[in-house]
């Protein structure tokens, strides 16, 4: 019976360095392999030619290197472009690449499928499968770093947990994606370039508070009405605003970090004025600021985007009450690559 290979990605450094002590090497050839694999982030034994051929052999009889394969790419008409990535078991999960004239941002995904239940994203309708490991996130930016380079002639700027899955809900193997993703012997970014997004998962931002984390956070928020708000996102139930202030507050007292709110304004739903002084209420309580996001709309009609007159009321309301708020219109919606509907209809 042939034994499962473990994914080398999965050792640190110094389990490396004693698997090649363990074996009558030296523990130096741990680090030039750990090099290979995430500074240079070779996805085959092969490539690793300063290790010499013998030694490779025993790499590729003793481990695999899990990597992601980008199945299908597709590009918007304004510049987006969306991977369709095939993971090793044969999952598909999708990210995305965002150009401005200033920056590219990845947005990538945490797990296959979602673990929550948001009425109004398409990606909560598919059941989590499981969570990614930390290689196959790393994998997912060094694919849009490689596609900013050719299509944008510059690297990747920024990097937004906003794909596919509940970051909060994977929150180890995210953790260490991260570690990498800024490590120098990664890819070197600064964690204030990254932004995990999450629907309010109390719990764990005081965890991400007491890890001190230098990311920043955002949360999506979408009402500050308790009943709007679990009538919207279900699960929500469990993490209610009270608690979830509580939070936010911690996580404020701890990072001097400003909080962002994810806002979408539907019509019928949040575009009144009780739903409005909800929401600045709820933004006096830690520093913040507003992304109010265009909806796109995933097909069955029960939430509609609201009108420019409601979304302008938000805008005046916020200012009025020095609270910082932007529009955020949606990219890539041509080819479903847009906030809320990454569904892996390939």
């Amino acid at each position: 019976m042939e034994i499962e290979k473990k994914d080398i990605r999965s050792l640190t450094k110094e389990q490396l360095r004693d698997f090649f002590v363990a074996n009558g090497d030296k523990p130096f050839r741990g680090n030039q392999v750990y090099e290979w694999l995430w500074s240079k982030a070779s996805h085959n034994f092969e490539d690793m030619t300063n290790v010499s051929k013998e030694t490779r052999m025993m790499l590729e009889n003793n481990f695999v290197i899990n990597h992601i394969k980008v199945d299908q790419m597709q590009r918007s008409e304004d510049g987006t472009v969306k991977n369709a990535v095939r993971l090793h078991d044969g999952l598909i999960v999708e990210s995305v690449l965002i150009p401005t004239d200033t920056r590219t941002t990845a947005c990538v995904s945490s797990q296959v499928g979602c673990s929550l239940d948001c009425n109004f994203c398409a990606t909560a309708r598919l059941k989590r499968m499981r969570n990614l490991e930390p290689g196959e996130i790393y994998d997912q930016v060094v694919a849009i770093d490689r596609e900013s380079r050719l299509y944008y002639n510059r690297p990747l700027s920024n990097i937004v947990f906003m794909g596919m899955g509940e970051p909060l809900m994977n929150y180890n193997n995210v953790m260490k994606a991260i570690d990498m993703i800024t490590s120098n012997e990664g890819l070197g970014m600064s964690p204030k370039r990254i932004t995990v997004s999450t629907s309010g998962v109390s719990k764990m931002i005081k965890k991400m508070a007491d890890d001190e984390v230098k990311f920043r956070l955002a949360v999506s928020l979408h009402s500050a009405i308790e009943e709007t708000r679990n009538r919207i996102m279900p699960f929500t139930k469990n993490f209610q605003l009270p608690e979830l202030k509580e939070a936010l507050q911690y996580w404020y007292q701890k990072t001097k970090s400003k909080v962002t709110y994810e806002y979408v304004v539907w019509k019928g739903i949040n575009d009144d004025k009780a739903s409005i002084d909800a929401l600045v209420k709820f933004c006096k309580y830690v520093p913040c600021k507003v992304n109010l996001i265009e909806y796109n709309p995933i097909d069955d009609g029960e939430f509609q985007q609201a009108s420019d007159e409601a979304i302008e009321n938000y805008i005046r309301t916020l200012a009025k009450n020095d609270i910082v708020a932007k529009v955020r219109r949606s990219r890539g919606k041509d080819i479903d690559a847009a906030c809320g509907q990454l569904a892996n209809k390939s």
